[in-house]
C-alpha cells in the first residue's frame, strides 16, 4: 500500500505546538503534504523541518509568513520540483511535487480568494495557469509511465454535498459557480478524479475545514475543501480515504483536518 495524507496545518509552527509532532510521530502514512506552512525552513524547529525517517522538502513564499507547502516522504525523492513554470506563482509557495517510483506527488495551496478584491483575481489567475499545466504533468508522466497525485487545499468546494451552507455560500468564494466549473474541468478534460468523492459518493462531506468561529466544528459545519486529486489509473487503486477528525475542539491542531487515502500498488 502507498498511504498518502494532506493537510492544511495554518502554520506549521504553531501546529508543532498544539499536537502535530505527536501526530506526525503515530501517522502511519508514506508520504505527506503540508499547505499554509507560513514559515522559512530555517525557522522551524529540526524535528519538523527534517523529521527523522523522513526526507523533508520546502518550498516557503517569498512573501514572509505566508503560504508555503512541504512533502514529507519516508524515502528519499528520485526528483524535487518547486512551482509549476510560473512567473508569477514559482516563489509563491503554492505548490511543490516529488517523483517516487511510479508516482508523481504534489502539494498544493491554492489561492483561497474573496469575492470583488485582488485576493480573487489573484486565484483566477492562479486556476488558469494551473489547469494546463495539470494537463501537461498528466501527459509528461504518463509518457514515463508514471501517475500523478496532487493533494492539498484547493479552496473550492465541488458540489452541494461539499459544504454544509451550501447555499448560503453561492456567491462567496470557494463556491462561486466560476470555480466549481473549474474544478469539474480539472476531473474533466484534465484527466483527474476526486479521490475521496470516489470512495464516499453518497454523503455530505466529509468535511475537512471548519471555521474557528462559532460552533462549526461542534456542528460539523464543515467544507470538503481539501482533496486528493489522482489521474485515473491511480485513482482507481484507492482502497479507503478517512479524514482524520480530532475527537473534540479543544483537540484540534489546525483548522483543517488531515485527508487520508490508502492506495494499492500491487497487482
Amino acid at each position: 500500500m502507498l498511504t498518502v495524507t494532506s493537510v492544511n496545518v495554518n502554520g506549521l509552527r504553531a501546529a508543532a505546538k498544539k499536537g502535530f509532532v505527536e501526530w506526525l510521530a503515530d501517522t502511519a502514512a508514506d508520504v505527506i503534504c503540508l499547505q499554509e506552512v507560513r514559515a522559512e525552513p530555517g525557522q522551524l524547529p529540526e524535528g519538523i523541518r527534517a523529521p527523522e525517517g523522513w526526507h523533508a522538502v520546502h518550498a516557503p513564499a517569498a512573501a514572509k509568513g505566508r503560504a508555503g507547502v512541504s512533502l514529507y516522504s519516508r524515502r528519499s525523492p528520485d526528483a524535487v520540483r518547486t512551482g509549476f513554470g510560473s512567473t508569477a506563482f514559482d516563489t509563491s509557495g503554492r505548490y511543490i511535487e516529488i517523483d517516487l517510483p511510479g508516482v508523481t506527488v504534489g502539494s498544493l495551496y491554492l489561492p483561497s480568494g474573496e469575492v470583488g478584491t485582488e485576493r480573487q483575481e489573484e486565484k483566477e489567475r492562479f486556476m488558469a495557469e494551473f489547469l494546463p499545466y495539470l494537463g501537461e504533468l498528466r501527459e509528461r508522466a504518463a509518457a514515463d509511465g508514471r501517475e500523478v497525485l496532487v493533494c492539498g487545499d484547493w479552496n473550492i468546494a465541488h458540489q452541494e454535498a461539499d459544504l454544509k451552507n451550501w447555499k448560503a455560500n453561492r456567491k462567496n468564494a470557494g463556491f462561486l459557480p466560476e470555480e466549481r466549473e473549474w474544478l469539474s474541468r480539472v476531473f474533466g478534460e484534465a484527466g483527474y478524479a476526486d479521490v475521496v468523492r470516489q470512495l464516499h459518493p453518497d454523503v455530505a462531506g466529509p468535511y475537512s475545514w471548519w471555521s474557528y468561529r462559532g460552533r462549526a466544528f461542534d456542528n460539523d459545519s464543515g467544507w470538503r475543501i481539501d482533496y486528493h486529486v489522482a489521474t485515473r489509473g491511480l485513482a482507481a487503486r484507492a482502497v479507503k480515504a478517512v479524514v482524520e477528525r480530532a475527537p473534540s475542539h479543544d483537540l484540534r491542531w489546525s483548522d483543517h483536518a488531515p485527508v487520508t487515502v490508502e492506495y494499492a500498488t500491487g497487482p
